[in-house]
């Protein structure tokens, strides 16, 4: 199964990516990786599974969203769904915002919320997850050092954050590809 065609809703023979089979290979083997079963002292699938759901959110994409959220209700940590949900709700913003160093690029700058998920229902390691994941999907130019130490204070470590980091990052672009093949299927 190749994940971006699903989210794309293309046919599984679909020759739309025929012409870059290792681009595809290699996209499928970033998704496998992140969600393959990892070890006890890696980021946990249950979180990983929440934060791509959160991720999936806020991106308001709907093939991405069910399913990453079904992958969450189907798995041990099924309960997490309706906190998750309510954080892409508190969450949803517009974005980009940021603001650049000082120089030209500052007449660019827009401001924007800053989330932060309660606690109460993830806990505070997840709740410092969805916090950072917001940042990086509406604020990614912002993101600093100050932002992994507050992930370290929760729990985190050095592994966990790139892994986090990467979780972030790729399904951004998987989400963004779906999104784009769609639109050219739909205009052949």
């Amino acid at each position: 199964m190749d994940v971006i065609d699903t989210l794309a809703g293309l046919a599984p023979q679909a020759h739309m990516r025929a012409a870059r089979p290792v681009a595809r290979e290699n996209a499928q083997k970033s998704h496998d990786a992140l969600f393959a079963p990892t070890s006890e002292d890696m980021m946990p699938m249950s979180e990983r599974l929440a934060v791509a759901a959160f991720v999936a959110g806020l991106h308001r994409d709907a093939p991405a969203m069910d399913y990453y959220t079904g992958l969450l209700e189907a798995s041990d940590a099924a309960a997490l769904s309706p906190t998750v949900a309510e954080a892409v709700r508190s969450g949803l913003a517009e974005g980009p915002y940021g603001a650049y160093p000082p120089g030209p690029l500052s007449v660019e700058d827009v401001p924007g919320p800053v989330f932060q998920a309660d606690p109460a229902g993830l806990g505070p390691r997840l709740a410092a997850a969805f916090d950072y994941a917001h940042l990086l999907v509406y604020h990614p130019r912002d993101a600093g050092r100050a932002h992994t130490e507050t992930l370290v204070a929760a729990g985190w470590n050095a592994t966990d954050i790139v892994t986090l980091s990467q979780l972030v990052a790729f399904l951004c672009f998987q989400i963004r590809a779906a999104a784009g093949l769609k639109t050219l299927a739909a205009n052949l």
